[in-house]
C-alpha cells in the first residue's frame, strides 16, 4: 500500500497529539519526522536526533534548507532558539541512559505483545536500523505510526512478527490509517477507529488479538 501525502500528514497529526510539554522526543525518519509541523508554535518540547541535535524545529521551507543541518535520516531540518549540537556518542548516551521520554517510529510489523520489527526485510536493501534498537529498548514510551496493512493487503499487526525484531515488548501505542491501539497491562486495546472503518473491518485486517475499549472513539478519517 502506498502512503500518500494526505495520509502521512494525518498520521503525523495524530501522533503529534501524544507529544507532551517539557519532554525530550526522538523521531524516526519518514512520517514521524513530520510531527513537529503539527505542534503549535513555541510548543515546549525538545526534539533530539541521534546524529547529535537537541532542539529540532519545523521542516525548512523548500529552497531554504541548510545543507549542513540534517536529522539522522539525512533530511534537512531547522534548529529552534536555544538548540544545541553534540557528538553522536553523547546523543546515543542520552538514549541508552533512558533520557528520551518518547520516540515515534515507523514499522514494518508489530506483534500483539508489542514486539517491534522495523529495520529489515531479508534480501532487500534498506538504510539500516540506525538508533532504532536503542530507542525501542530505552525510550520511556514508544509509539509506532504505519499503514494498517502491507502493499498486498496483509496485516502488519500480527500475533508474532515474521521479520527480524528490533526489540521485544517495547511498543506503547500503534497509530495506523485505520485505528489507534494502546498496550495496557500486556494487552492490546482498540481505542480509536477512523471512519469509514468499523470494528469488524479492524478485526478482519488485524491478525493479533485485541480487546475493544467500551468507549472506543470513531473519528473522521
Amino acid at each position: 500500500m502506498g502512503v500518500g501525502n494526505g495520509l502521512k500528514e494525518r498520521l503525523a497529526r495524530r501522533a503529534a497529539q501524544e507529544v507532551e510539554e517539557n519532554t525530550v522526543v526522538n523521531l524516526g525518519i519518514g512520517i514521524p519526522s513530520l510531527v513537529p509541523d503539527f505542534l503549535p508554535g513555541g510548543f515546549p518540547v525538545l526534539f533530539q536526533s541521534e546524529n547529535g541535535i537537541i532542539g529540532i524545529g519545523e521542516a525548512p521551507e523548500k529552497g531554504r534548507e541548510d545543507p549542513t543541518l540534517c536529522n539522522a535520516g539525512g533530511y534537512p531540518v531547522t534548529l529552534v532558539k536555544g538548540g544545541a549540537f553534540t557528538d553522536s556518542a553523547v546523543a546515543f548516551a542520552m538514549i541508552r541512559r533512558g533520557l528520551i521520554d518518547l520516540t515515534i517510529l515507523g514499522s514494518l510489523q508489530v506483534s500483539g505483545k508489542g514486539d517491534l520489527a522495523n529495520w529489515i526485510i531479508p534480501g532487500k536493501k534498506v538504510p539500516g536500523m540506525g538508533g532504532a534498537t536503542e530507542l525501542a529498548a530505552c525510550a520511556r514510551r514508544v509509539i509506532v505510526v504505519m499503514t494498517h496493512t502491507d502493499k498486498f493487503g496483509g496485516p502488519k499487526i500480527l500475533r508474532e512478527c515474521t521479520l527480524p525484531l528490533t526489540a521485544k515488548e517495547c511498543v506503547s501505542m500503534i497509530i495506523t490509517d485505520q485505528a489507534v491501539f494502546r498496550f495496557e497491562n500486556g494487552e492490546m486495546v482498540l481505542k480509536e477507529i477512523f471512519k469509514p472503518f468499523s470494528i469488524e473491518d479492524i478485526r478482519s485486517s488485524t491478525e493479533a488479538d485485541f480487546s475493544v475499549d467500551p468507549n472506543v472513539l470513531f473519528l473522521e478519517g
